[in-house]
């Protein structure tokens, strides 16, 4: 692995981290707030896991990115597609196409 990927995958890395730091935090503050009879808390007792889960969920897909590896299931879907739709199949060779190309130069209006 290169170093400039392994920069970037400690930046995923210690991005978890600091989402894990704070949703811990957060549960814990607004568990204390419930507990003493502040009852909208109790939403945000429920909202700091969901938000560590999103989180994570977020990581797995940053950290593929990082690593140069492909989505399983968006691959796995759209070679699934492209078998079955011509017009599919040749859209995608053209958007592979304009991708390896590299980005346009920005015409002033």
């Amino acid at each position: 692995m290169d170093e400039r990927r392994r920069g970037s995958v400690a930046r995923v890395h210690a991005g978890l981290g600091l989402a894990v730091v704070v949703c811990s935090f957060g549960f814990a503050f607004e568990t204390w707030r419930a507990l003493s009879g502040n009852l909208l808390s109790w939403a945000y007792v429920v909202e700091w896991p969901v938000l560590l889960i999103v989180a994570v969920h977020y990581w797995r897909h940053l950290l593929a990115d990082a690593r140069g590896l492909p989505r399983r299931r968006a691959a796995a879907a759209a070679e699934a597609a492209g078998a079955d739709d011509p017009a599919l199949a040749a859209w995608n060779s053209y958007v592979a196409g304009l991708d390896a190309t590299g980005p346009a130069e920005a015409v002033e209006p």
